[in-house]
């Protein structure tokens, strides 16, 4: 008897590991599958699979009732991001993209790949609210701690919408919030706010603006224009992004507008506590641009124009690639503007004592690559039209 209760109890003993292993070749598999669904490079649902979780979550709202609302999200110059620094570093910032909105996204939401540069999260009970709320914190997010900014498009299912209908709502709103300027979110219902030619209009008013609060420091950004869009097209930037810088350099001193008088006009060196109020500028042209519907791709390049890429500029100490290009572009055409410009305490340096200072930063102050195209621009000369350009697009 008992031989046939260990036989017994082996033989339970067999069919619990047995369920076991089942059970765990079941996990594995399901892993499997999800490892699959996913996109390598983003980190999140391929388009395929991304489409049958969409399909699914929004029938279940639409079975209960409930709102429903999808985000549309494009990266802003990604073609000219592959184009300048490789796929690898595309791969990169929509890593660093789909990241960013996996963190601002609830459980139940579905995030996935919907194109080369795109992204989409449906989000199952959220009303347009909801989804506004995490759109625009993807943008801030993205303006602030890059490597890219992003333009995104919103779109509501009210009981009845399908996927591909949401999708093409999102995409019209988007290409509006692309028009404007990118660096913001569109809204179904109303245009992004402005396009181009307000953009233009207010970069222009701004410029006079300066000008009129401070003529030398208006006259400077000007030259500043020449030199930063010059050094942007040596160093292959597309069309659109050499624009931006440009626009970037005519206002990066904008918010020196809020700079006392006796400290703005003060005929000779700034003590510690007059070169922290100046040193505030950058942020406040921030705050002033970000105000200006279309020129939040602009705002970041003037908040950053401070920096150094040793990590010891101002306000933010970003370091090296962390700091925008347009912002390191413009950084340093404004350096040499300032050095070959006379000061009442002293005179204006020839050129190649300021090139001098320039080499001498280079790879501490200055990005060696721009003080490079920089200086090989100054020693061709060749002419550039867009200091006389005063509507520049933003």
């Amino acid at each position: 008897m008992s031989g046939a209760r260990d036989i017994l109890t082996q033989g339970r003993r067999l069919r619990d590991e047995l369920r076991v292993t089942q059970a765990r070749i079941a996990s594995l598999e399901a892993e499997r599958t999800e490892y699959l669904r996913r996109d390598k490079r983003a980190g999140v649902l391929t388009h395929d699979a991304f489409r049958e979780a969409s399909k699914a979550a929004l029938r279940g709202s639409q079975r209960r009732g409930e709102p429903a609302a999808l985000v549309l999200v494009d990266i802003d110059g990604f073609r000219a991001l592959n184009g300048r620094r490789g796929a690898a570093a595309g791969d990169e910032a929509l890593a660093t993209v789909a990241a960013r909105l996996r963190e601002l996204v609830r459980g139940g939401d579905v995030v996935g790949r919907t194109g080369a540069d795109e992204l989409a999260v449906v989000m199952p009970g959220a009303p347009l609210s909801g989804a506004r709320g995490v759109a625009e914190r993807l943008v801030a997010v993205l303006e602030h701690g890059g490597p890219v900014t992003v333009s995104a498009g919103i779109a509501a299912d009210h009981g009845t919408a399908s996927l591909d209908g949401l999708l093409a709502d999102a995409a019209e709103v988007l290409e509006r919030a692309r028009q404007a300027g990118g660096g913001r979110v569109g809204m179904p219902g109303r245009p992004a706010a402005a396009g181009a030619e307000p953009a233009r209009g207010a970069v222009g008013a701004l410029a006079l603006a300066l000008n009129e609060r401070d003529r030398a420091t208006g006259e400077h950004s000007e030259r500043v224009v020449a030199l930063a869009a010059a050094v942007a097209r040596r160093l292959g930037l597309d069309g659109e992004d050499v624009e931006r810088v440009a626009a970037a350099a005519l206002l990066h001193d904008v918010g020196k507008i809020a700079v006392p008088d006796d400290v703005l006009r003060k005929p000779g060196p700034l003590d510690a506590h007059e070169a922290a109020i100046v040193r505030e500028h950058p942020v406040v042209g921030e705050r002033i641009l970000r105000a200006v519907p279309g020129l939040g791709p602009v705002a970041r390049l003037v908040r950053h124009a401070g920096e150094r890429v040793d990590g010891l500029g101002y306000p933010d100490g970003l370091r090296g690639d962390d700091i925008p290009i347009g912002s390191r572009i413009v950084h340093a055409c404004d350096a040499y503007d300032a050095l070959t410009s006379p000061r009442p305490w002293r005179e204006a340096f020839s050129h190649d004592e300021a090139a001098a200072e320039l080499s001498g930063g280079a790879g501490t102050h200055f990005d060696a690559r721009i003080v490079d195209a920089l200086l090989a621009y100054l020693a061709d000369r060749t002419p550039v039209d867009y200091a006389a350009q005063r509507g520049i697009a933003a």
